[in-house]
Formats: structure tokens, C-alpha cells, sequence
């Protein structure tokens, strides 16, 4: 149990959940880049949620240590991921998935 009557199963229950909306969100709209970073993003969040809530049942500092570092990770994705974004969207003026599958080789 961790806290009150919280327990661990709930915590999971929820981190699935938003696992499940990030897949779901990469897959059903796949023509929006930005849904699909924010759907990476909650996909990261799931993961973290599921590394907290395990560090504090085994009453180990590890998870919750790691899961900073994937925080940081990121967060530095998403700030080089939306950099990249808004440089492609001036030159092009469109942020369409199908257009940038044009930019192989």
C-alpha cells in the first residue's frame, strides 16, 4: 500500500490508461506532428508514473531517480523536436506529416 487507500494496482491502472491514450493518439491521428509529440510525451509520463509508483512501494530510490532523468530527456527532446518544428514551418509554411515524409535523402 502506498498511500491512504491508494494502492499499487490503481497506480498502474492509471499509468495503462495513459499509455493507451498516447498509442492511441500516434495512431489515430497521425497527420498532426504536434498531437503526435504531446502523445510521445504522455506515452513518457505513463512510464514515469509507473517508476514512481513502484520506487515507493519497494521503498527504493532508484525509480524515482530515474525517472528525473527521463524527465530531462524529455524535455529535451521536446524543445529540439519543436525547434526543429518551427524551423521546417518557416521554410515550408506547412507542418503536415505527409510533407515532411518528403524530405528522405
Amino acid at each position: 500500500m502506498l498511500y491512504g487507500s491508494i494502492e499499487l494496482f490503481d497506480y498502474l491502472v492509471v499509468a495503462a490508461a495513459l499509455f493507451t491514450l498516447g498509442i492511441c493518439g500516434i495512431f489515430l491521428n497521425r497527420k498532426n506532428i504536434i498531437t503526435i509529440l504531446m502523445s510521445i510525451e504522455l506515452m513518457l509520463l505513463a512510464v514515469n508514473l509507473n517508476f514512481i509508483a513502484f520506487s515507493v512501494s519497494l521503498h527504493d530510490m532508484v525509480g524515482q531517480v530515474f525517472t528525473v532523468f527521463v524527465l530531462t530527456v524529455a524535455a529535451a527532446e521536446a524543445a529540439i523536436g519543436l525547434a526543429i518544428l518551427v524551423i521546417y514551418a518557416r521554410n515550408t509554411g506547412t507542418i503536415a506529416v505527409e510533407d515532411i515524409r518528403g524530405m528522405k535523402g
